[in-house]
């Protein structure tokens, strides 16, 4: 029973920070293309297609305690987090701008910011979403553990 106890506990943790996590990500991204004015390129929209429902799903996982949701929102987190580091090394890499995936408005090699020298908006989402991706692994392999 105690087990158990201590199995919620966790599981709801960690629902809770990932959803800060996607929180966060959603709320930097509105503010770097609304406040800031950077206009968003296409890939930038794509990560944003994966990053903004799990906001919702996220949250409304949290509320809920749906602990099974871990299966449908590390799928979604990986390939999210794929694009992002795609695009990071079309910022990062010079062969990789070559490749040309943004063919109109803002060119996906333009750098908004970099922090550091490193720290761009793809590298951001990417954090966000390699968060987010290790927060389910560990929600699988509390429950594995569990058993």
């Amino acid at each position: 029973m105690n087990n158990s106890k201590s199995s919620f506990s966790f599981q709801q943790l960690v629902l809770y920070f990932a959803w800060i996590v996607s929180v966060v990500a959603t709320l930097g991204s509105l503010y770097f293309s609304e406040i800031k004015g950077y206009i968003p390129c296409e890939l930038c929209w794509i990560q944003r297609i994966f990053m903004y429902p799990l906001t919702i799903i996220l949250g409304i996982a949290a509320f809920y305690n749906e602990r099974h949701i871990k299966k449908y929102v590390l799928p979604i987190s990986l390939i999210g987090g794929t694009i992002s580091l795609y695009h990071y090394l079309v910022q990062k890499v010079p062969g990789f701008a070559s490749i040309k995936p943004c063919v109109q408005g803002v060119p996906c090699n333009v750098q908004y910011i970099n922090w550091f020298g490193f720290i761009t908006i793809p590298f951001l989402a990417l954090t966000a979403f390699t968060m987010i991706s290790i927060f389910m692994i560990l929600m699988f392999r509390h429950d594995r553990k569990v058993r």
